[in-house]
């Protein structure tokens, strides 16, 4: 018939056909009845609490020690799973355990007994690793394996470990006040640190956020000019739109009034070609013919005007010709007078300048008298009568006629009164 087991224990099948025995360790087996017979060993892990009490150490001092261990028979090595078969099958678990028990403990006394107190207190890891290595090779040969070892506690009746203690407290506790100082010492530069680190953090901070406020309204403002540009893009493109349409729209109507004006004129072209002919016919025509009759008749009288022009230059031509003529004779006439004159003059001299300056004298008179002529109301203001005036202005008269022998003499450099004298010809 088939057993099983779980992975915690292991079977051990022996009997006919079985040697050495089969050993299973968690699984299932077949058995023959009445044959065969199959035993059972467990694999769970024991604790095991070691104590020694009032071990000496190696210096003589009492001391007790807890240790605490956990072991097992190991199944999956068949060498020790057949050695713990050998000596714990039919055993129980606490017997197992007792008997792995008292042989740790044997090996933690031997342990405590090189050590001191203070090589144990103080380094109980390697006290832990000294007493895992010895019990380890012991409980391997009965199939047991050492799974861990640690040092529970450690204390003595004779107050060394608290003795110890005290120096040790004392500079701890003096360690404890240096290292509180310095931590407080550090702490208050830390915090001043972190002071300042949280300053430099917030105003770090606040510089962001006013640069990315900054970034904020500058892409912000970028972003409205461009959506505002893209507005009046549209809207100028609306308006542009609308003046093209109606661009478009008033080219169609110019061009419709380019077209009724072509027609118009068109129009007008053919009435003007018809009111020419007409006017070439009813007119024209005739209008040549009388300025053909015109120029003929223009031409003729050009032409008699001419011939009367050469005629009456012809005329003037020969009357000049007789005027330069009797020029010429009066000239030479007056030329031979006037040589007769220079020859007398020549001849008489003083007498003949007389004579010719009394031909002049009423010329002279004439010229002196004119300035009197010319007046048309004398006013005379006397304070006196009217012929105290009157006798005046004949004195005056008077002295200019006696003056003016004086000034012909200054001019001519003749003396009228001797010459008179000399030349009596009738004056």
């Amino acid at each position: 018939m088939f057993y099983t087991c779980g992975p915690n224990e292991a079977m051990v099948v022996s009997g006919c056909g079985r040697s050495p025995p089969l050993m299973i360790a968690g699984g299932r087996v077949f058995v023959l009845p009445c044959i065969q017979q199959i035993q059972r060993i467990t694999l769970n892990t024991l604790t095991l609490n070691v104590k020694s009490d009032k071990v000496y150490t190696r210096h003589g001092v009492p001391i007790s020690v807890t240790g605490i261990a956990q072991v097992k028979i190991q199944g999956q090595n068949k060498e020790m799973l057949a050695a713990a078969c050998q000596m714990f099958m039919g055993k129980s678990e606490a017997e197992i355990a007792q008997i792995a028990l008292e042989t740790l403990e044997g090996h933690q006394r031997a342990i405590i007994a090189h050590l001191t107190v203070e090589e144990i207190y103080q380094d109980r890891k390697k006290f832990s690793e000294q007493v895992f290595k010895v019990a380890s090779s012991d409980l391997v040969n009965m199939g047991i394996g050492v799974v861990s070892y640690t040092l529970k506690d450690v204390h003595d009746d004779q107050d060394y470990l608290h003795s110890l203690g005290k120096a040790r407290t004392a500079q701890v506790q003096k360690d404890a006040r240096i290292g509180e100082a310095q931590y407080k010492r550090d702490a208050v530069i830390k915090e001043a640190h972190a002071m300042q680190e949280k300053v430099s953090a917030q105003y770090k901070n606040e510089i962001e956020m006013a640069k990315a406020q900054r970034d904020y309204e500058l892409k912000k403002a970028a972003y409205d000019i461009e959506v505002n540009a893209k507005k009046a893009e549209s809207e100028m493109a609306y308006q542009l739109q609308v003046a093209k349409t109606k661009q478009r729209i008033e080219e169609e109507k110019m061009q419709i009034q380019v077209v009724e004006r072509t027609q118009q004129i068109t129009l007008q072209d053919q009435e003007i070609i018809r009111k020419e002919k007409e006017l070439e016919a009813k007119v024209k025509k005739p209008a040549e013919a009388e300025k053909y009759r015109l120029e003929k008749l223009a031409e003729a009288q050009r032409l008699q005007l001419i011939m009367e022009a050469e005629a009456e230059a012809e005329s003037i031509k020969m009357k000049g010709e007789a005027e330069a003529f009797a020029v010429e004779a009066k000239g030479r006439a007056e030329a031979e007078q006037m040589s007769k004159k220079a020859e007398a003059f020549k001849q008489y001299k003083e007498g003949a300048m007389v004579d010719m300056l009394l031909e002049k004298l009423p010329l002279m008179a004439e010229e002196i008298s004119k300035p009197l002529s010319a007046t048309q109301k004398i006013t005379m203001v006397s304070s006196g009568g009217a012929d105290v005036g009157a006798s005046k202005l004949a004195g005056e008269v008077l002295d200019i006629m006696t003056k003016l022998p004086n000034a012909v003499e200054k001019l001519t450099g003749i003396d009228i009164s001797q010459a008179g004298g000399k030349t009596t010809r009738g004056h």
